[in-house]
This record gives structure tokens, C-alpha cells and sequence, in this order.
């Protein structure tokens, strides 16, 4: 297993999309064209460098011959998706359990993501059966491209460790996600000497201690971090459950290598289990296309928060990530508490 690459195109077209027996069972429906393969690819590649996880080639260890895809896919209002699509002559051979279980190895052991899912049709026996012999739970339904599909649930606690560990991309980098605001120590290793990574010291305030933590390791050593709470917070004045973001840090020698989006990406969907609707982040305005980038979009109404003895309007930007289609603040947002 390795990461799909835009050179996998015509593997991809072969052993999947020129296959109606494969294509019919997908969501996202049937197609019949290098075109598609091409793009799918394109897809695949994107996702890999958004999120830092995606979807991998499967070759037979053997002859290299390429069998399928089988990996890892975030969906903006569902989390993540455990997705399969072999060829024919690969199925019925153990390869998608393999690839399965070695997908979720890097998600619970790797990742530290706190929920995977599985979306299938309700017709496709083998494929149910597959998840349930994975661990998976039914978990209700959904539509998906505009289809009635299954949904079901893998939790950590509750799905077999892998014993075939994949190339993730991400080298040896392990996220390990823990209660509270996190270890001083490991924050004066991230800062490394910086007196402000954040630019916030002029401003005088007082911070909220972050609920969870989520700490980027490599190599036996911190690399990133990024810290959580949850709240219910006011937008347009109605409560709705929220998650603030903040503490997102990188070390210096560890930058532009995608470990912050990676970061982002899971505390996101640690937020979207514990029930959040939406998450907020304040950062500095030189920030705001990186997050863009990722999804979130800038507050354009003024946001209110508390500080000892005192309501203030925040005066730094703050960047909304929506979880379930509700729709972006237009009169104004209120943190109700200290900013984070």
C-alpha cells in the first residue's frame, strides 16, 4: 500500500473504473473514462495534501500489479470515511480486510482520530459483511450523492489493531490526543525561542486553558500541537454547541511539511464527536488564506468575548469551520467566555 499518485491513472481506470461490477456499489456512481480516472487521481492527491491521510494504492506485494484503492476519506459533514474499490480478480481474498485493517491502524494508532466511518449501499452484502468483520457498529443513515446508504461506526476501543502497518505519508509522525491544556514543557520546545509565535503578547488578555490537546510527535519529540475547549457559544443570537481552536503551533525546523493541516484536520473531527457544531479560531491576519485554504471561513460580524469584569469585541480575526450546513453568523457572534 502506498499513496495514490497522479501516476496511478490508467492502474486506476483499469482495475476500477472501467469496472461496472466495482463502480455500481460507489456513491459517487458509475463512470467509464480515463478522464475520471485522471481526476479521481487529482482528487486523491488534493485530499492526501490537505488532510496529511487519503486514499492508498493496493499492488500485490509480489508482482506490483496494482488491485485497487482502499484508504482514508474526510468528508466536510460526515468525518471520515473508510472507502474500498478493488478490482474483481482481488476480491475474495483477504486484501480488503488487510488493507482495511491497516487503514484503521493509522487512523486510531497513528492518527488518534476518534471515529471512523463506513457509508455502503444497502444492497452490498460483501462489503457489509466486511465492516462488521472489521469492528464496525450500524450506525444509522445517510444520503451520499444523493443515495440511501448504511452508515456504520468504528471506535477506537472497539476495532482490532492491525499487524500491517502502511507508509501514511507522514514519516514516523504520531498525533497523540490527551485531556487538558497540555504539557509546558512540550510548548517551550514548539515555541523554540520565539517570545510570541502567535502575536498576541500586546494584546493584554486573559486566555482560557484549553480542554483537550492534540501533540504532533516525531522522532520521540514534540513537533506541533493544537488545544481545544467546547462551549456554547451565541451566533446571531442563538446557543449552539461549539468548539474553540487555538494553540495550533509548529516547530520552526518542522514547517511546510503539511503536519499543521494535519493536526487541524484531526482535532476537527474530535470536535465534530464531542457533539460540536461549529468551531471557531482566532488567528492573525496573515493566517487567514492557510485556513481558507482548509475550509474555514473568516467572521465578517464582530465577535464579542469576556474578560474579568468586562464584555470586549475580539481584535484579532476569527475564522469560522462549519460541521453540519448550518449557516455562517451574519449580525454577530459572542464567545461567552474568555477567547482561546
Amino acid at each position: 500500500m502506498e499513496p495514490i499518485s497522479r501516476g496511478d491513472s490508467e492502474d486506476l481506470f483499469e482495475a476500477v473504473v472501467s469496472q461496472e461490477s466495482v463502480m455500481r456499489w460507489l456513491a459517487t456512481g458509475r463512470a467509464d473514462s480515463r478522464s475520471a480516472a485522471e481526476a479521481m487521481c487529482d482528487d486523491h492527491v488534493a485530499h492526501r495534501a490537505r488532510h496529511g491521510y487519503g486514499d492508498f494504492a493496493v499492488r500485490d506485494a509480489a508482482t506490483h500489479e496494482f488491485l485497487g484503492r482502499v484508504g482514508l476519506r474526510n468528508r466536510p459533514q460526515y468525518g471520515v470515511d473508510l472507502g474500498f474499490a478493488l478490482h474483481p480478480r482481488a476480491q475474495g481474498r483477504g486484501i480488503a480486510g488487510e488493507a482495511g485493517r491497516a487503514c484503521l491502524n493509522l487512523a486510531f494508532r497513528r492518527l488518534s482520530l476518534p471515529a471512523v466511518f463506513a457509508f455502503v449501499l444497502p444492497d452490498n452484502a460483501a462489503s457489509i459483511a466486511l465492516l462488521r468483520r472489521l469492528g464496525a457498529q450500524a450506525d444509522g443513515t445517510v444520503q451520499s450523492s444523493g443515495l440511501h446508504c448504511l452508515r456504520y461506526r468504528f471506535d477506537p476501543a472497539a476495532t482490532a489493531a492491525a499487524e500491517h502497518v502502511v507508509d501514511g505519508g507522514c514519516t514516523d509522525l504520531q498525533l497523540i490526543h490527551a485531556p487538558g491544556p497540555g504539557s509546558p514543557n512540550d510548548e517551550a520546545a514548539l515555541r523554540d525561542g520565539l517570545p510570541d509565535p502567535f502575536g498576541v503578547n500586546g494584546l493584554s488578555l486573559v486566555w482560557a486553558d484549553k480542554q483537550h490537546t492534540l501533540t504532533a510527535v516525531s522522532e520521540g519529540r514534540p513537533v506541533a500541537s493544537a488545544g481545544w475547549l467546547l462551549r456554547d457559544m451565541a451566533f446571531d443570537g442563538s446557543p449552539r454547541r461549539t468548539a474553540g481552536l487555538g494553540g495550533v503551533l509548529v516547530h520552526p525546523a518542522y514547517r511546510h511539511q503539511g503536519i499543521a493541516r494535519t493536526v487541524i484536520s484531526v482535532a476537527v473531527e474530535h470536535a465534530r464527536a464531542a457533539g460540536a457544531k461549529t468551531m471557531v479560531l482566532l488567528c492573525r491576519p496573515d493566517l487567514v488564506p492557510f485556513y481558507t485554504q482548509l475550509g474555514w471561513r473568516r467572521a465578517s460580524a464582530p465577535v464579542a468575548f469576556r474578560q474579568p469584569g468586562s464584555t470586549r469585541t475580539l481584535p484579532v480575526t476569527t475564522m469560522i469551520y462549519d460541521l453540519v450546513g448550518l449557516p455562517h453568523p451574519t449580525v454577530s457572534v459572542d464567545l461567552r467566555g474568555l477567547p482561546f
